[in-house]
């Protein structure tokens, strides 16, 4: 595939924009860390709501999203649909609490919670466990999607395109900080979102394609279309549907919906104005990420079906490519190769926007890991503000080095995702409850933590997991288990909760001054904290502020309504697609009837919040 002179312009000039940002604001992100990491907790929701969204749309997601409609329908997408929930129950619940909190990183949260030897391992253990391990496997999979795509789009080998992508990303992430990474989501939203719009409608009108209308009739699309798994398969609707819906959003935690909140979505809420700006900020970012977002992707990946019916057609068009990397993955990038000049350009802007905005936000949420809370907690804690923030820059350039040698290694974007769920399940339940149950404690999520990894590798990785669950044989065919393949996560959720809730009931309680202190700053509220603050009153200890209610009621009514009106946009937005008609009218009265009772619920959450 060439390049036009107009393709060429339009992606030299969107990079010498992005650079362009990134030097402006380098004098003032360098002051302090405060500055360098959260631009100075200043920002608004506007702004942090496009920064979120744009940070999602990554080069890797399309890839998964089209490996997930290739392989198991529209209604695979259920997996990351379902953290909906997640994200709206941060948005309702967890985000106040967090902005009160009022820490530089997630994991400073861990000694506002905790107290002691146990607190200060575990936010430096974590901050290196999440900010550079798993940190290294997001950015893989993101370099892992450039790499795909530098290799069908451009002609680029894996190191060429690691390199040229990189070496970008890095100089503008290390020299702009946090509010470098903002300022340019702005504008990368734009670009991605005309770039992901303008290739959809593009590619499913194609002459082989023939419209949307023949292309959802096709044979082999149609079984692909329904937003619901087959009712009548009971496997496909236990592992697609109810298993993400009932047990994986709230049990497992997953980078960008972290189960009470946390990474880069507690980074934006840190960095806003005020509670109501985090709330703000990350209800947007729900309905634009799960209600509408996604179908471009999606309708690239269904007309794919009929000019790739399978990954032997991709081999077959482009047979450069490494075996190792193809998979059904490939399909998104292979369909962009047949976009004219101009529209192909803005596309590959686009790409490029996702990748830096991804890329550069998950540096940036490492490194602050990486500096505030391991090197300046463990190894220099008299560290001035200027060498914090070199460290910073530092650190930025090894996480994208690690992660990009690991890219090279792998093979799907799938592959990755099942990696990230794998190590996070089971830890959910901790995550939520630790703000509203006095009695977890630093233990509890030492336990929990080490356990969901333990368990999870023994039950997909070892030979005990292929008796009890079923595994695939080296001839490629599926063997089955004593016990259904879908039972996997329940059992790692389980064993997880009996073995936390052993450790926190047989080890010691949080120290009482820790407990008022944390009460005192955030107010949880609620049931679970009704020994504590009765025992603060008896010692006369005012930890109470009498002008504000318990909003979790409120907010799970919130949630609810959330949910109902982000689904119902997925929904029609899909059947206005599909051309059905009265159901998406149906569903669009739904959304304004939701959408206008969240609206008094919320303001009268916003009542309550001081």
């Amino acid at each position: 595939m060439e390049l036009s002179t107009l393709d060429y312009s339009i992606i030299i000039g969107f990079f010498a924009i992005t650079l362009a940002i990134g030097l402006f604001v380098s004098r003032s992100s360098g002051k302090d860390t405060t500055e360098y990491f959260l631009s100075g907790r200043s920002m608004p929701w506007w702004l942090l709501g496009f920064s979120m969204v744009a940070t999602t749309f990554s080069t890797d997601t399309p890839n998964l999203v089209t490996d997930l409609v290739r392989g198991s329908g529209v209604s695979g997408n259920w997996g990351w649909w379902a953290f909906l929930l997640t994200g709206l129950s941060t948005v309702f619940i967890y985000a106040k609490l967090w902005r009160k909190s009022n820490v530089l990183t997630d994991m400073e949260f861990y000694e506002l919670r905790y107290g002691g030897k146990p607190a200060r391992f575990l936010r430096g253990f974590r901050s290196v466990y999440l900010g550079f391990f798993f940190n290294v496997i997001t950015l893989a999979a993101v370099n892992l999607a450039a790499i795909k795509i530098g290799g069908i789009m451009l002609g680029l080998t894996p190191i060429q395109t690691v390199l040229i992508g990189g070496i970008v990303t890095v100089i503008f992430s290390a020299i702009g900080g946090f509010k470098g990474v903002v300022y340019t989501d702005f504008i990368l939203f734009f670009v991605a979102i005309v770039g992901a719009v303008g290739a959809a409608y593009y590619l499913v009108n194609l002459p082989e394609v023939g419209g949307i209308t023949k292309m959802i009739q096709h044979e082999n699309v149609a079984d692909k279309i329904s937003i619901l798994p087959d009712f009548s398969d009971k496997e496909a609707l236990i592992t697609i549907l109810i298993i993400p819906l009932a047990v994986q959003w709230w049990s497992s935690w997953y980078p960008g919906s972290e189960p009470g909140g946390g990474g880069y979505i507690a980074q934006r809420m840190l960095a806003a104005k005020n509670e109501n700006h985090a709330i703000a900020s990350t209800f947007f970012f729900n309905i634009m990420h799960y209600g509408v977002r996604p179908w471009p992707w999606i309708l690239v990946a269904l007309a794919s079906l009929v000019v790739f019916p399978d990954v032997a057609s991709i081999h077959e068009a482009f047979p450069n490519i490494e075996e190792s990397k193809l998979g059904h993955d490939l399909a998104y990038s292979a369909m962009l190769t047949k976009l004219p000049s101009g529209l192909l350009g803005v596309v590959l802007a686009s790409l490029g926007a996702a990748y830096m905005s991804t890329i550069s936000t998950q540096l940036n949420w490492g490194s602050s890991y990486i500096v505030n809370d391991f090197y300046k907690q463990t190894l220099r804690k008299n560290a001035s503000e200027k060498e914090l923030v070199n460290m910073g820059r530092l650190s930025t350039v090894l996480l994208m080095v690690t992660s990009a040698i690991l890219a090279l290694l792998l093979t799907n974007a799938k592959q990755l995702f099942d990696i990230l769920l794998m190590f996070g399940a089971g830890t959910g339940l901790v995550y939520i409850l630790r703000w509203f149950w006095w009695r977890i404690n630093a233990w509890s999520e030492i336990s929990v933590m080490f356990a969901a990894a333990i368990i999870s590798m023994v039950f997909t990785l070892s030979p005990l997991g292929d008796y009890l669950f079923g595994g695939h044989a080296t001839d490629g065919t599926f063997t089955a288990g004593v016990f259904p393949s879908w039972a996997t996560l329940p059992a790692i959720v389980v064993i997880t909760t009996v073995i936390w809730l052993v450790v926190t009931y047989t080890t010691r309680p949080e120290d009482k001054n820790v407990l008022y202190s944390f009460y005192q700053k955030t107010q949880p509220g609620g049931p679970g904290w009704k020994k504590i603050v009765d025992q603060a009153r008896a010692e006369d200890v005012n930890i109470v502020d009498g002008r504000q209610k318990w909003a979790v009621p409120s907010g799970i009514l919130a949630m609810i309504l959330g949910c109902i009106l982000v689904y119902s946009c997925m929904f029609a937005t899909g059947n206005w697609i599909y051309g059905n008609y009265p159901l998406a009218i149906g569903l669009t009265i739904l959304i304004l009837v939701s959408g206008i009772l969240l609206a008094v619920v919320w303001n009268r959450m916003k009542k309550d919040i001081i």
